[in-house]
């Protein structure tokens, strides 16, 4: 009786190991999970001050019971409930490979006051907060209002210029320029000041810079640094960027040193 008894135990035991672990039951999601999202290509949005900026994201969710739609939305404040702004977004189109589908959305931001749709001002230049949603056929849904972060920043701009061009051996170079960035409220150009800029020089047959100094930027966002000529060569200033503004770097200005 006693082996009997172990027997059916066994088999019961068996039983039950197989609906946790090897029955397709076992692992239904009770609603569509999100796996992926992907806004601009894992790139940050840089707005100029006039131009639109366009740009792509995509959400990807499974569920046995199979996903109808998903989508993705921008915003920036404390709160989604209490954002102070949200970028809308067109359709979804979205494709579905067994219980999984991919959605892609396009976006439109800009700095342009005769039409507020997408409009983004100075203050909220920097980190943004990414929502995500996902719809099960069932009606059974997925939301996460804070499912990762990108940043969303205005454009700059950084010229260079040494001379005399050419100069002599030994005597001084002096490098001027300018780092300005977008001023979403003002729709222009400015001066971005405070900003710490690095001068740095290529030999002519070289393809590495070599910084010489750091500079900072005027309350114009303006640059002058002097050097010594040594050598024919490329000089140019390097941003490195902050939260947000993005990095910039012009290309070198050739001096002939004679």
């Amino acid at each position: 009786m006693r082996t009997r008894a172990a027997a059916a135990a066994g088999t019961a035991t068996a039983a039950l190991l197989l609906t946790l672990v090897g029955s397709p039951s076992a692992h239904a999601e009770a609603a569509p999970v999100i796996t992926k999202v992907v806004v601009n290509k894992g790139r940050n949005i840089v707005v100029g001050p006039t131009a639109v900026t366009s740009f792509s994201a995509q959400i990807t969710a499974k569920y046995t019971g199979g996903v109808s739609t998903a989508s993705v939305n921008l915003w920036h404040g404390a709160s989604y409930a209490d954002a102070d702004r949200y970028l809308s977004y067109d359709v979804p189109r979205c494709t579905t490979s067994g219980t999984t589908t991919t959605c892609s959305m396009n976006f439109q931001v800009k700095a342009d006051t005769r039409d507020m749709t997408n409009v983004v001002s100075n203050a909220q230049a920097g980190s943004w907060h990414i929502a995500a949603w996902a719809y099960g056929r069932d009606r059974t849904h997925t939301a996460a209002y804070d499912y990762a972060r990108t940043k969303v920043q205005r454009a700059s701009k950084l010229t260079v210029n040494a001379s005399p061009e050419p100069v002599k051996k030994g005597r001084k170079i002096t490098v001027t320029g300018a780092l300005t960035r977008a001023n979403w409220d003002s729709h222009k150009w400015a001066g971005y000041s405070g900003q710490s800029v690095k001068l740095q020089y290529r030999p002519k047959n070289s393809t590495t810079y070599t910084t010489l100094k750091t500079l900072t930027t005027s309350s114009t966002g303006g640059l002058s640094g002097t050097v010594t000529a040594t050598a024919d060569g490329y000089y140019r200033f390097t941003f490195a960027g902050t939260s947000t503004t993005p990095a910039a770097t012009p290309a070198g200005d050739y001096v002939d040193v004679t």
